[in-house]
Order: structure tokens, then C-alpha cells, then sequence
């Protein structure tokens, strides 16, 4: 069975439940067509063919494939109702163009990460990774449960955008570097790829950062515009190239421990669709929240295994002296973001909240169990 059937089983099964119930609905310009049978008046379903633009390089394992999952989910979940054309990063619009494409309604909707906006306001930063910041599982918490998705919608909408979380990586690592880093005095002058709060902690250590989209960081490192990048993980590390021009990957990375992607949809687009409509595209981005995270899991293993026996990588960890600096200075950076407006504030306020909660509780849940976990024993 190939996907298309198993998204079209999926849709039957959504219907049956209620998520696909009452799609049809009035038109808003006559483009839909009247549904047969029944005495009572005609009703029109409302078709939608919405363009979205995203911010990966086209063809990217993972991050490239998610918003083409989210449109087939939802075309099947419709019934073709809601057709969903992707343009990847430069197509229609450069990567980080992508917000303004999707606020202006040159687009009608993005996939990407949200702190790619930090220019418009740095608590966008909080809606997918700040440094030593929530991991996946606790930033869904907070998101789903913990009010960040209401803080969210009220950031978003003074951009007349609606977000919702759309994929997860993990926790992405440390990045490539052309030589080790052994003492902060080896940040002085390095030039590395790191967008986001994780950027401002590296100029603070002595770097110089910048925000290159991924299609042009390849080139970037290749030609000694930049010394070092982090990207994803090493899935998607691996899929980009970095292991042929930088040798060394540090694991884990600091800035990023449990990367939330994101669709934004222009919100007049958002509010002209019917109820049933926006339950389903809120559930297929819901559904890739998961899917995603599992398929970074499960392919991350096996590509850095292949990184190091077949490409001859060497894996580095930061040292301590380096680690404790950089999560003195992350708490700086993050708490500053606090002191750009009151919504900012209450958005930091509402994520301290559930950091604090996520660690006490890992504490004694995920920490305690994988620190057992790894006690001698034999399976089978």
C-alpha cells in the first residue's frame, strides 16, 4: 500500500470520527460545486488551493519533506476539498522571506522555523528553540498544554499569521568545525552559521554569527566565508555535505535542544476557512509534530554511525570549562529577550514556567530511567 492509500485510509478513519465531518459549507465565490442528492437547499463545498513556501532546500530528507506530508495529509483527509502546492526555499520566495510572504498574502502559508523571525520580535525565538531551553517533549508540553500555543497565536496574529507546530528535530548538535575547539580563546574569530539566541552566545564568547539559509551554506564553508556550521543532525548534516569540507561534529549542541518546526498561514486565509477545515490542517500538523520527531530519531542513528566508519568524522564534545560558560552566558541572552515588550515578558515568564517543571520532572522520569537503562545487563 503506498502512502497516498494510507493517507486516504487514514482520511476515512478522520471522517469516521468526526475530523472530516462537515466540510461543506457556502462558498465564498462560487468556485465549488453543489453536492447531489437531498431535498433541502443546495450546499456548496469550499475548495481551497493554497500555495505555501518554506524555508528548506528542496529535496532535504526530513525538514524538506514535512510540509509535502501535511499536504497530502490534508488533501486526503478533504477529499481533495484543500490542495496544498509547495514552493521550496528560493521557488517563490528566498527562505527568509517566507514570514513576510505568508503576512503580506503573496503566499498562503509557510513551513519553517520560527525563530528565523527574531527580527520582527525575539520571542518568536521561544516558539522553536532557545538556548539551554526546553527539549522536544517538554516544549509540546508547554506549547499543548501549558499555554504557549495561546501566547503564541497572540504573537503571531499582530503579524496577521495563525502558528502551529508542524515537526520537531530533537536535540541538534554542536555543529562542524574545520579544527577542534578545546578553550573559549578558540571562539575568538570564528566565523560559524548559527541563527536564532544561539548566535547572540556565540558573539558574546567572541564569534561572529550569522544566519545563512541552508541552501547557501554548503558554498559558504567550502569557500572560507565560514569556518563552522551547525545545521540539524546527522541526518540531515550528512544529506548537506558539511562532512567533506569540516571534520570534526561536536554532539550535542547547546542552542537548539528540541528544534519545533512550524506552519504559518495568513490568518484572513486561516479565518476563511471553515471549522472542520481548520480541525483537519490543525491535526495533519499535529500528526507531523509526531511523524517528524520519530523520523529524525530513527535516521540519526544510522547516519552517524555511516559519518564516522565510512567518511571518517570525529565526534567532540565541548569541554567543561566551555559548556559552563556558554549555559552562563545562554541564560543572559535569554533572559534579555524578557525585556523587549510585555508580551515578550509574559512569553518568557509562561516558558520559565515550564522549564522548571520539565526539569524536576525529568529528574525523575526520562534522566533517572536512561541513566539505569545503561547499567550492564543482557537482553534476551
Amino acid at each position: 500500500m503506498d502512502r497516498r492509500q494510507v493517507l486516504k485510509k487514514t482520511a476515512g478513519i478522520a471522517a469516521g470520527l468526526g475530523l472530516a465531518a462537515g466540510i461543506a459549507a457556502c462558498d465564498n465565490g462560487g468556485s465549488g460545486t453543489a453536492s447531489e442528492g437531498g431535498s433541502g437547499p443546495a450546499v456548496v463545498k469550499k475548495k481551497l488551493n493554497l500555495k505555501m513556501v518554506t524555508t528548506w532546500p528542496k529535496g532535504l530528507p526530513g525538514l524538506g519533506e514535512s510540509p509535502e506530508r501535511i499536504a497530502e495529509r490534508v488533501e486526503a483527509m478533504t477529499d481533495g476539498d484543500i490542495k496544498i502546492k509547495i514552493f521550496a526555499a528560493g521557488e517563490l520566495v528566498p527562505a527568509f522571506e517566507a514570514f513576510d510572504a505568508v503576512s503580506s498574502g503573496t503566499a498562503d502559508m509557510y513551513h519553517g522555523a520560527e525563530y528565523y523571525w527574531q527580527g520582527k520580535s525575539k520571542a518568536f525565538n521561544f516558539f522553536t528553540a532557545v538556548p539551554m531551553g526546553l527539549t522536544s517533549t517538554e516544549n509540546n508540553a508547554w506549547i499543548y498544554h501549558g499555554g504557549g500555543q495561546q501566547l503564541w497565536d497572540e504573537l503571531s496574529a499582530k503579524f496577521d499569521i495563525k502558528a502551529m507546530p508542524a515537526g520537531n528535530t530533537g536535540v541538534q548538535m554542536g555543529g562542524w568545525f574545520r579544527k577542534e575547539i578545546n578553550t573559549l580563546e578558540d571562539f575568538k574569530g570564528l566565523k560559524m552559521r548559527m541563527p536564532g539566541l544561539g548566535g547572540e552566545v556565540l558573539r558574546r564568547l567572541g564569534a561572529n554569527a550569522e544566519a545563512l539559509a541552508g541552501p547557501d551554506i554548503f558554498q559558504a564553508l567550502q569557500r572560507g566565508r565560514i569556518d563552522a556550521t551547525e545545521w540539524v543532525g546527522p541526518w540531515n548534516d550528512q544529506s548537506m555535505g558539511f562532512y567533506r569540507v569540516a571534520k570534526y561534529y561536536y554532539v550535542p549542541g547547546f542552542h537548539e535542544p528540541g528544534s519545533t518546526l512550524a506552519v504559518g498561514v495568513n490568518l484572513k486565509v486561516w479565518n476563511d476557512m471553515t471549522e472542520s477545515q481548520r480541525t483537519i490542517l490543525s491535526q495533519a500538523c499535529m500528526a507531523e509534530d509526531s511523524f517528524g520527531y520519530a523520523q529524525f530519531n530513527h535516521f540519526n542513528a544510522g547516519a552517524l554511525k555511516n559519518l564516522v566508519e565510512k567518511h571518517e568524522v570525529k565526534i567532540r564534545s565541548f569541554t567543561p570549562e566551555v559548556n559552563t560558560e556558554i549555559a552562563r552566558i545562554s541564560g543572559e541572552v535569554v533572559k534579555e529577550t524578557a525585556e523587549e515588550d510585555d508580551l515578550t515578558n509574559r512569553i518568557y515568564q509562561s516558558f520559565l514556567k515550564a522549564r522548571e517543571d520539565g526539569i524536576a520532572w525529568s529528574q525523575v522520569a526520562d534522566e533517572a530511567y536512561m541513566r539505569d537503562r545503561r547499567l550492564p545487563y543482557t537482553y534476551g
